[in-house]
């Protein structure tokens, strides 16, 4: 499985390479719309999103949207004291968001009070591919997978609601799911909003 991932990962990762500037800009555009209407942002939301890379679709529109609506915006930041690989939530606001780049090329807030996973109402995820079950194939450090471990225990509650952003052409028809994956509640194209399939 770890083999056919890789391969599968560097795949969709090269397709997603190919989309023009103008088109990354429209994506995350009406990307930022979608998410606005379907989940309502609204004061005091809870919002985890993450500080895209070059390849990644673009959340500034999302983040800016969210700041104006009154959420609490939180971005990712991976926890230095911890030895095993965590991430934390750190929130920013719209006067203070400097950004340092970590070891993986990633911006996160610097020296904030980083909160757990747990606190968060809606999470907004980066992908590199997806089915419609939820299954989500990332850049394969497992750190979302870790932070949100909490969820596959859970029958009822599921608690913060995952919504992974991405291109159309990073979806795949079926992705084997490893024993360790939470899968995705939403994911969020350029192209619309698919509510994802709890089968497993």
């Amino acid at each position: 499985m770890a083999d056919a991932r890789r391969t599968l990962r560097a795949s969709l990762r090269a397709k997603r390479r190919t989309i023009s500037a103008a088109e990354r800009a429209r994506a995350a555009r009406q990307i930022a719309r979608q998410a606005d209407r379907i989940l309502h942002l609204h004061s005091g939301q809870r919002i985890g999103i993450y500080a895209a890379t070059a390849e990644e679709l673009d959340t500034s529109c999302l983040i800016a949207l969210a700041l104006r609506r009154g959420c609490l915006v939180y971005l990712p930041c991976i926890d230095p004291r911890l030895r095993v690989r965590s991430m934390r939530f750190a929130q920013i606001t719209g006067a203070a968001r400097a950004l340092r780049v970590n070891r993986f090329g990633i911006g996160e807030p610097e020296a904030l009070p980083l909160a757990s996973a747990r606190l968060l109402d809606v999470v907004f995820l980066p992908l590199v591919g997806f089915d419609r079950h939820g299954t989500r194939l990332g850049r394969g450090g497992g750190y979302y997978d870790r932070a949100f471990e909490f969820r596959r225990l859970r029958t009822f509650w599921h608690a913060p609601l995952l919504v992974g952003l991405g291109y159309a052409l990073q979806e795949v028809e079926r992705i084997a799911p490893a024993a360790h994956d939470v899968p995705l509640d939403l994911v969020i194209t350029e192209r619309g909003v698919i509510h994802c399939a709890r089968v497993r």
